[in-house]
């Protein structure tokens, strides 16, 4: 429990200083720059399962972090597909009762929530396996993933939680009152990093249950 909670202080513990400025770098172009970002988050967890007392591990651009962000880019894009093929059928049911601009509105807030469900539920486990073995097959292992849930569900509930607030405050907190809505999107996703590590850091229960 204190590692989940360590989550929250984590992203300012970094080494070198160069590792926000370009965080929120690419935060910003993330249009052009999601599959570095991607990889970046996943060294993030592998950094945090080798050590947990490290903050955030430095920038390297390497062949390495090009390869595991663009797995989970296709993984997020896959887990996204089915949300994203559903909006026209859900939006066109709701239209004639809510109206146009109501339907679609609550079509997308009912699909983004129920996207964001499935995330929770599936990538923690997912990417901690990833960036545990590097191989790509563990980001599409549904099963392993649920399985991880089940066999240790109050930590996976810690880990959501932990992720679900950091998005919070780095939106709502930072975002909207503070320093911007870039640096606090970077900040959710270290702390998301952070989280999803204890997952499968030694000490805790095989994430394939």
């Amino acid at each position: 429990m204190r590692l989940v909670a360590g989550s929250f202080a984590w992203p300012f513990r970094g080494r070198s200083r160069w590792t926000w400025p370009i965080g929120v770098v690419t935060v910003l172009l993330l249009p052009l720059l999601f599959i570095p970002l991607f990889g970046y988050a996943v060294a993030a967890i592998r950094a945090t399962e080798a050590d947990a007392s490290t903050g955030p591990p430095p920038w390297r651009w390497s062949a390495r972090l090009l390869w595991d962000g663009a797995w989970v880019a296709v993984a997020v894009a896959i887990s996204a597909a089915p949300f994203a093929l559903a909006y026209n059928p859900l939006a066109t049911a709701l239209v004639p009762r809510l109206g146009d601009l109501t339907g679609g509105a609550v079509a997308l807030l009912l699909l983004w929530f129920g996207w964001g469900l499935v995330l929770l539920l599936l990538a923690p486990h997912a990417t901690a396996r990833f960036a545990a073995s590097g191989d790509f097959h563990d980001l599409f292992d549904v099963a392993a993933a649920i399985r991880g849930v089940r066999a240790d569900f109050a930590t996976w509930n810690l880990v959501a939680a932990a992720i679900v607030t950091a998005w919070a405050i780095g939106i709502a907190c930072i975002g909207l009152l503070c320093i911007g809505l870039v640096p606090g999107v970077f900040y959710a996703i270290l702390v998301s990093a952070h989280a999803a590590a204890a997952l499968h850091r030694p000490g805790t229960r095989p994430s394939t249950g």
